[in-house]
This record gives C-alpha cells, sequence and structure tokens, in this order.
C-alpha cells in the first residue's frame, strides 16, 4: 500500500480511472481481493497532511468495526442467539454438543461439553464390560 507522496503521484497518474481501480492500483486490496476504500482515502487524506484523529480517542466508533456488546435478547420464535464472536472467544468448535442448565433462581444459562460427560459414560461402560467379562 503506497503512502505519501508515492500514493499522490499514483493516484495522479490514474486520475482518469474509476474509483475502485485507483485503490487498487495503489495497493489498497485486502486478503479475500476486496478493495479497501476506506483505508484508500485515509492515506490519500493524510498525504495532503492533513492529521486525522485517532480511532483511540474517537468516541464515534472508531474503525475497529462491530465488537462484541455481551447482549442478546429472545427473538419472536423463541430463539436465544449466542453468536460467533462469543463462541469464537470460548474457542468453540463447529459439531460440539452441550448439555443445557437452567438455574433459574439465578436466571442464568449454563453450557456443560458432552465430551466431558461422554468420556466419563464411556469410562463407566467399558469398566463395567470388563467386570462382566471377569465374572464369566
Amino acid at each position: 500500500m503506497l503512502v505519501g507522496q508515492e500514493l499522490l503521484d499514483k493516484a495522479r497518474a490514474l486520475s482518469n480511472r474509476r474509483e475502485d481501480e485507483i485503490a487498487r492500483g495503489c495497493g489498497y486490496v485486502g486478503p479475500s481481493g476486496r478493495v479497501l476504500k476506506k483505508s484508500f482515502y485515509k492515506a490519500l487524506v493524510e498525504a495532503k497532511g492533513y492529521t486525522l484523529p485517532s480511532a483511540s480517542g474517537n468516541a464515534g466508533g472508531g474503525t475497529r468495526g462491530r465488537q462484541a456488546e455481551f447482549r442478546t435478547r429472545v427473538h419472536g420464535n423463541g430463539n436465544l442467539l449466542i453468536g460467533h464472536a462469543y463462541t469464537r472467544r470460548l474457542g468453540l468448535e463447529p459439531g460440539q454438543e452441550f448439555r443445557i442448565e437452567l438455574h433459574k433462581d439465578s436466571g442464568s444459562i449454563w453450557l456443560l461439553p458432552l465430551e466431558e460427560d461422554a468420556a466419563m459414560s464411556g469410562d463407566a461402560a467399558l469398566s463395567d464390560q470388563t467386570g462382566s467379562d471377569q465374572a464369566t
């Protein structure tokens, strides 16, 4: 991604093209191939000598994208959606199974991994099998 005078020169050279083509020609393309227009425009403004407020000091949102809010609501169909941001933070993988425990007194829902339960019940079943084999 070009910056500074190099960016300005390249953008001027491509000025007869569409905005997407100019941004792409200056290297503002993400890993998926999507043109990063916001980053391109920000770099152009900075190359012109203007300073932009930092994202950390900006109470209006910044450039970090969507953030997990730790809030949800029950949908009209009765479903309660947790969302990818939370399952990723917990390190959960597709296909994992859980036992749901409701705690009405505290209004909480616990998700208990079934892998541990299956491993324990599998060990118990194995010991029952072994014990019955020895008895015969």
